[in-house]
Order: structure tokens, then sequence, then C-alpha cells
């Protein structure tokens, strides 16, 4: 038995709030979902000597937003949302990381991520993530993306599928680093590979669209250098 046994636990404020924009994106937005898988050796080998070079810590999720920022730069109706009879597409990349705070699951915003390099990024997401453990994120700090990034892989998940917020046409989850057996020009390795999956909203993004995106942001993290 535990405290929690055999009573009535109210929702909180957040709680609710996540609800209601969940069940409301699960009633207005037809999703798909893809999903691939991206090498994240060199980014392990590189991330601790780059962070004393930068001087600042940066994490994978820092280098997977910058990767998404870039992706979407490329491919731009990423950044679209749908508005009854047109597709409004947003002037700046703004990505969302979702991060568990002591209230609940908040959503923080980088904004104009793709102008931004990845010691910004870095030193952004460590702000916003200290902001959001003490509940300090303010309106600004929680609106405006146009995607988000939600990861479970501390918690040794290896893929999921996520919810997009009614107000972004697109969320990208990611999963553990797991060691594979890869097979490169005939030669078995093993890598580091991460598991991503993107769900869409198919009344914005085609199918096609959408894989190309997705495939530019594992090239982007297969080769970092292309993002540091």
């Amino acid at each position: 038995m535990t405290q929690e046994d055999g009573k009535q636990i109210s929702l909180t404020r957040i709680q609710k709030l996540i609800g209601q924009r969940m069940l409301t994106s699960k009633h207005t937005q037809p999703c798909f979902y893809i999903t691939a898988k991206a090498s994240v050796d060199k980014i392990v080998e590189t991330r601790r000597p780059l962070s004393k070079q930068l001087g600042v810590r940066i994490s994978l999720n820092d280098f997977i937003i910058r990767a998404m920022a870039l992706a979407i730069h490329q491919n731009p109706m990423m950044k679209g949302i749908f508005k009854d009879d047109y597709i409004e597409v947003a002037e700046d990349v703004n990505i969302g990381l979702a991060v568990a705070a002591p209230k609940g699951l908040v959503v923080p915003v980088v904004k104009n991520a793709a102008q931004k390099q990845l010691a910004e990024i870095a030193k952004e997401t460590t702000l916003l993530i200290e902001k959001a453990k003490n509940n300090k994120l303010t309106l600004d700090d929680l609106t405006g993306a146009c995607t988000t990034l939600t990861a479970l892989g501390m918690f040794g998940i290896d893929s999921f599928q996520a919810i997009p917020s009614p107000a972004q046409c697109s969320i990208i989850s990611m999963g553990k680093i797991v060691e594979q057996a890869v097979v490169t020009d005939g030669k078995i390795e093993t890598k580091k590979m991460i598991e991503f999956c993107l769900a869409v909203d198919s009344r914005i993004i085609s199918p096609d669209y959408a894989a190309k995106f997705l495939m530019d942001i594992v090239n982007f993290i297969s080769c970092p250098d292309r993002i540091v």
C-alpha cells in the first residue's frame, strides 16, 4: 500500500492545462509518425572536449536542438501552423524542450535557434532548465515554439511516440543511446545509436517532406562538425 492508494488526488493547474491541450491535439490534429536512427558516436566523442573548449557544458539535447534548428531552416514548412483555410509559416525557428519540473512537465522555448551557435543554445537551455526547476519560467519562456524535443532516454526508454501541441505541427521524441551492430561498407561495426520518432500534422506536412526533414536531422547528428 502507498499513501495514494484509495485516495482522490486533485489535478494541478499544469496537469489540467496539459490534459486539455493534449486532448485538443488528439481531436484536431491527424498525425502520422515516422522513425529513424542516428549514430551519436561522434557527438559522444566530442561533447566533453568541446565543452571545455567553449567554456560551457554542452548536453546531447543541445546538439539535437541545433540539428533540429538547421533542419527546419532547410525545410521551412516545419514552422507551419494550420489556420482553417490556410497555413501560417512562422518567421523564427523557436524550439521547445520538454522539462520535468516540480509542478509537472513544462516546455520552455529556445528562441531563434537557427541563428544561434551550439554554445549559445547550451547556455540558454541551461538557464531555462534552471528556471523550470525553480518554477521561475515566464510566459515568454513558454510561448512561440514551432516544434518540441522530448526525451525519455534517461529512464531507459528505447523509443516512444509523443503528442504535438495544438500550436505546433510536429514533435520529436528521443530514446536512449543503444549500442548496435551496424553494417557499413560491408563491415560490421558497433555504433551508439538513438531512435527518433517524428509526429507530424498531416494537414500541413506530407510524408515525403517529413521524411526529408527527419533525415536532415539524422545527417546533422551523424556529422556534428556541421553543427558546431
